[in-house]
């Protein structure tokens, strides 16, 4: 018998479901303030229209539920066949019919949701890997779900900003695009100060802090990781030696 809550009890784990969820919600209802001829339009990333994003989207609630099936069973069973068919999938998914592009979205959402809710407490800690080769336990699905459902949101560009997205998930996502420039060698001489996180006066820190001279980018933390993760660059300021005439240098690459 399915059960009919999560059966997860770990009350962080619960939080970031919630978040997850949330950020589904906001990416449906971007989705569907989009009339079906909108979805032939440009969206935020280059050479991809809306209806790449949606099918990619859709795809990936797809691809991460095979990671909790995975757990589930203890089968292997990778998110991609390859990185070619995962490019593949995309590019026949931004074919379909407006309907069938919308029911893609919703069906694999309510799926990765429920292979969520039925997966026991015990295998939540079982050790998954993604499609970039990393080995996770599988309570790391739901961050990875997260971080899609609302930077694509954006991405869509149908009115949502990076202002929409929560501040816990805006902190997490930076802290993981960082960490990337660190362990590729990228962040050298840049540190990147986040003024007023919650609108408390707190501030982060993060990027290359043993520089003597360092590349400072600062401003609020919505427009700081929109710079970061090369969706945009206003909002905030550059000062040092890599913006000698008050350009705003290029984010490094996230992924």
């Amino acid at each position: 018998m399915v059960a009919r809550h999560d059966l997860a009890t770990d009350p962080r784990l619960q939080e970031e479901l919630l978040q997850a969820r949330r950020g589904t919600a906001f990416f449906a209802r971007k989705l569907n303030e989009l009339a079906d001829s909108e979805l032939d339009g440009a969206s935020l990333l280059a050479g991809w229209s809306r209806r790449h994003v949606v099918a990619h989207v859709g795809y990936n609630a797809r691809a991460i539920a095979r990671l909790v099936e995975w757990a589930a069973s203890s089968v292997e069973t990778p998110m991609y066949a390859s990185p070619e068919a995962r490019n593949q999938e995309i590019n026949f998914g931004a074919t379909l019919s407006p309907i069938a592009l919308r029911n893609l979205f919703d069906h694999s959402a309510v799926h990765l949701s429920v292979e969520w809710r039925d997966l026991p407490d015990a295998n939540w800690a079982h050790e998954v890997r993604t499609a970039q080769g990393r080995t996770v336990p599988a309570s790391e699905t739901v961050w990875m779900r997260t971080r899609e459902v609302w930077v694509h949101a954006v991405d869509l560009d149908s009115g949502a900003t990076f202002n929409d997205i929560p501040t816990s998930v805006l902190e997490r996502l930076l802290k993981d695009i960082t960490s990337a420039w660190k362990i590729r060698g990228t962040d050298t001489g840049l540190l990147i100060k986040v003024n007023d996180t919650a609108g408390n006066g707190t501030s982060l820190t993060f990027g290359d802090t043993t520089a003597g001279e360092p590349t400072i980018i600062t401003g609020p933390l919505p427009a700081v990781v929109e710079w970061a993760a090369g969706r945009g660059n206003s909002g905030i300021t550059a000062a040092g030696p890599g913006a000698p005439t008050q350009e705003m240098p290029a984010a490094p690459a996230w992924i």
